[in-house]
């Protein structure tokens, strides 16, 4: 069971830094740092949209209209942390 805690801590780690790349590219695209005409960067623009909607559209639903300030990104980063807060503080109990 502790090997299988470790695994989703993990899982949940990369889908960290999935989440903070998304952020940081979309902040390059905006500023015009990146441009999207590039094959590469909308490769992986691509990729990480298709990745990341899903969990994204669930939590707008939830959140009030804020114009053009997206909070769903928060929201997942500190839900990730939350978790992770759980496994961590209960991983001792499976020794």
């Amino acid at each position: 069971m502790l090997s299988l805690l470790t695994i989703i801590l993990m899982i949940l780690k990369v889908i960290w830094y999935i989440v903070i790349a998304h952020v940081i590219m979309s902040w390059l695209i905006n500023f015009q740092v990146l441009n999207l005409r590039q094959p590469l960067v909308a490769q992986i623009w691509d990729g990480l949209n298709r990745i990341l909607n899903p969990i994204y559209s669930r939590i707008r639903r939830f959140l009030p209209d804020m114009g053009g300030l997206d909070l769903s990104p928060m929201i997942v980063l500190l839900g990730i942390y939350a978790i992770q807060i759980v496994i961590a503080n209960n991983m001792p109990a499976f020794y």
